[in-house]
């Protein structure tokens, strides 16, 4: 048995995750049934857990089909085009959009209103991402998703850009974007034509460091996350920089294809979407070995 095995209480379910699923746990203590617009989380040992206690997980083409019943909005939020539909069909929206999500995109769609025609909208996200797809909904889908370096040629750099980034990048390659984007701009003599608002969430970019100092502490490291999660992904690879005795991992499981035969300590950490009960039963098994 290793001598040293700690969960990183750092990690674990951000407050519009825990707001979002115990909003869920809630309902479900008076009703058989909650539907919710996606993964509540992404994270699906915890998805699992709530679909034994009745959350049904539906997709866009079952919401638009359903009349006259109720819908969890999780904490990455929606499109206007959700609400349309809700309103159309007599569905009851339980929004647990996360507050900090919910602000961006007042933010962006107050952007998008004054300067429709004059100003390009630029999100800096993945692709197909829950709240990148609620964030680009609220230019009418105008906006310009940059998701890689190369995407940055979809600018038009004679025209003025605003750039905003989903809450959950990493800071420092948003960093590294606007750059980037700032370069090109000077080159066609535009300078002045960029702007770019600092709005992913604060949770996220201290996690970076925390993360680092934690994964530096340990014979090796057990990262737990769902293979869905943007943070997920982000965070692991900042252990694997500061660790190369990284793993990731989705479930307790996958515990047993890992040789910890020689580590004397182990750190277990996660995402923010990662339940804390998920961290502490790989503890348990870890105490076993």
């Amino acid at each position: 048995m290793p001598k040293k095995i700690v969960v990183d209480q750092n990690s674990g379910f951000c407050f519009g995750v825990i707001n979002a699923i115990r909003t869920a746990e809630k309902y479900l203590m008076e009703h058989q049934t909650l539907y919710c617009l996606g993964d509540i989380v992404h994270n699906s040992e915890e998805v699992q857990r709530l679909s034994g206690m009745g959350l049904k997980i539906i997709d866009y083409d079952q919401f638009k089909s359903l009349q006259d019943t109720t819908v969890l909005i999780r904490a990455h939020g929606e499109p206007p085009e959700t609400y349309r539909i809700a309103e159309k069909n007599n569905i009851r929206l339980i929004d647990a959009t996360c507050p900090v999500v919910l602000k961006l995109q007042k933010r962006i769609l107050g952007e998008y209103q004054e300067n429709k025609s004059e100003k390009q909208i630029l999100i800096y996200g993945k692709k197909g991402h829950a709240e990148v797809v609620g964030l680009l909904g609220q230019t009418n889908n105008t906006g310009i998703v940059i998701s890689t370096p190369e995407d940055v040629d979809c600018i038009d750099f004679n025209r003025p850009s605003i750039l905003y980034s989903q809450t959950t990048q990493s800071l420092e390659q948003y960093q590294q974007l606007i750059s980037t984007i700032q370069e090109r701009y000077q080159s066609a003599g535009h300078a002045d034509w960029f702007e770019y608002k600092d709005t992913i969430c604060g949770k996220v970019s201290s996690r970076a460091k925390q993360i680092a100092d934690f994964a530096s502490s340990f014979d090796v490291i057990l990262f737990v996350s769902g293979e869905k999660s943007s943070n997920g992904l982000y965070l692991y690879n900042i252990c694997k920089d500061f660790n190369p005795r990284s793993f990731f991992l989705t479930n307790v499981e996958q515990l047993r294809l890992i040789d910890l035969s020689q580590a004397e300590s182990i750190g277990i950490c996660g995402a923010t979407s990662t339940p804390m009960w998920l961290m502490q039963q790989l503890a348990d098994e870890c105490a076993k070995l």
